[in-house]
């Protein structure tokens, strides 16, 4: 059977949230949620492939972001807040628990369902940004960073640099952003490039630079990179980042001393038990889990935990989609054989 993807809305008291959805109501739930600058589209690889292989599948747009609710406060966007809206999604699909597939920022959140909530995963599965019980913020990963490439003298927070820049910034930040919102996603949404590897990664220099882009102020204009976007796509993007603009998204990195209390109330110490999935990006140079030591949280507080390297950079779910949906598929498969149809 071929499923429709179809649109959907929750309201409650407190957000909206818009969702795609696909495959059989009463399947087997997974939830997949984007990260920054991204939408629900970002999966559009993964949806059809899961739905066709007998899940429902549900993916959708974040705080900020899109057709869900966007709000004016830094402190709006704090992953308390985040994680609560995933919750009502949940209970307003009926159901007690799902599979939570995260990506970028989404990760976090997804890592903070199964440490806040481990009764509402079945297991969770991550793209690019690993595991940390005491909170995804500046403080737990610069002790991380890989010295022989970001000297501290000249990269003090090495890869999260960008990070400081948005709390120290986040006007000329957000403003270089929005220069040009077509440039913007051209010149961020670019497939992995091995030559990269043991190089500092571009986001270590925007606080050098005085902000995005070499501090030029804006993006240039750059081919749009056809192994991770089409035309559609970019224009989907482009129009839902042009309407509800970059204060959102960005205010996702305004919340570090907030995500980091969060964490402290964390079941279990933050440990996870239940199964876990980690796709590193073997091109992702600012997540750059493969050599470094950003990994090691994740396998000190994951019983479970498998791990798969995909040949990607960091939009991995858009420019690997078939090597994505393949590990997510033999995770499932070993580890929730009772889920697949018979």
């Amino acid at each position: 059977m071929i499923f429709r993807m179809t649109e959907h809305m929750v309201k409650t008291d407190r957000h909206r949230t818009f969702y795609l959805a696909s495959g059989a109501e009463d399947a087997p739930l997974i939830v997949f949620v984007h990260g920054w600058p991204e939408l629900s589209i970002s999966w559009r690889h993964q949806l059809p492939c899961f739905a066709d292989l007998g899940f429902r599948v549900v993916a959708p747009d974040m705080r900020g972001y899109g057709r869900s609710s966007v709000y004016s406060r830094h402190e709006d966007y704090a992953l308390e807040h985040t994680v609560t809206d995933m919750i009502e999604l949940l209970e307003a699909l009926g159901r007690e628990k799902a599979l939570w597939v995260g990506h970028d920022w989404g990760s976090p959140v997804v890592w903070s369902l199964a440490s806040h909530h481990p009764e509402r995963c079945v297991g969770v599965a991550n793209l690019c940004v690993p595991y940390f019980a005491k909170g995804f913020a500046p403080a737990s990963l610069v002790p991380l960073v890989d010295r022989s490439i970001y000297p501290y003298a000249q990269y003090p927070a090495g890869q999260w640099e960008y990070q400081l820049f948005y709390e120290e910034h986040f006007d000329t930040a957000r403003a270089a952003l929005e220069a040009n919102v077509r440039n913007t996603v051209k010149a961020l949404f670019r497939k992995g490039n091995p030559g990269g590897r043991g190089k500092p990664s571009r986001t270590a220099q925007v606080r050098r630079d005085g902000g995005w882009f070499g501090g030029a102020g804006q993006a240039p204009d750059v081919p749009m990179d056809t192994d991770v976007l089409t035309e559609e796509d970019l224009h989907k993007y482009v129009a839902a980042l042009e309407g509800n603009g970059f204060f959102g998204p960005g205010s996702w990195y305004m919340n570090s001393g907030r995500n980091l209390e969060f964490a402290t109330r964390a079941v279990n110490d933050g440990a996870l038990s239940m199964p876990v999935l980690f796709l590193h990006g073997e091109y992702d140079y600012t997540c750059e889990t493969v050599t470094s030591r950003l990994a090691e949280p994740m396998r000190r507080d994951c019983r479970n935990l498998t791990e798969v390297t995909v040949r990607s950079g960091h939009w991995m779910a858009q420019e690997k989609p078939v090597a994505v949906n393949a590990a997510l598929a033999k995770w499932l498969a070993a580890h929730f054989p009772e889920l697949w149809p018979v």
